[in-house]
């Protein structure tokens, strides 16, 4: 391929493994751009956006938009992608408003897809998770055991409501 010319997505596996931050981050960015154009076209542009220095609750980012107050914890995976839950801090019940976008997007192209949304109405705490299983850790230890991480749950993706648009996962976050 001549230099200079981007490298199509098949010639690059190691955006799955190796990049996954920055895959995150862009896929994070993606999202707050999309929800701050609808918030500038529909919304009087109300739409506030922070960032933690410090992820120890579970949170990304916090979205605050009509007096609404969201900490955000974000998860992606592609469209096609076989994840069947996601792990979520019990920090985030302790939060106003606490809620998970997971965010399902197309690998090839980044366009973003449906959205996954676990957490209460506006204004609403995280729904309970006490009732979920305990996470563990993904690696074993020395001894081939998996530590559990008791500040985690496992939320299977059943409890999370599917929102096909961006104005669906705005109504979610803030109301009508």
């Amino acid at each position: 391929m001549p230099a200079g010319r981007p490298l199509p997505y098949t010639s690059m596996p190691f955006l799955d493994t190796h990049q996954s931050v920055y895959r995150e981050k862009l896929l994070e960015h993606l999202l707050i751009g999309e929800l701050l154009k609808l918030s500038w076209l529909r919304h009087e542009a109300a739409l506030e956006v922070s960032q933690p220095s410090l992820d120890r609750t579970g949170h990304d980012v916090v979205l605050e938009s009509h007096g609404v107050t969201r900490h955000v914890q974000l998860k992606s995976s592609a469209i096609d992608g076989a994840a069947a839950s996601q792990k979520v801090h019990i920090g985030l019940g302790r939060k106003p408003s606490g809620c998970v976008v997971w965010i399902r997007f197309d690998p090839q192209t980044l366009q973003l897809g449906q959205f996954l949304f676990f957490g209460g109405t506006p204004g609403q705490p995280l729904p309970p998770l006490d009732g979920f299983p305990v996470a563990r850790h993904s690696k074993a230890n020395a001894q081939g055991i998996k530590a559990e991480r008791p500040d985690i749950r496992v939320v299977p993706r059943a409890r999370f409501q599917r929102l096909d648009s961006i104005p669906a996962l705005h109504r979610a976050l803030f109301g009508a």
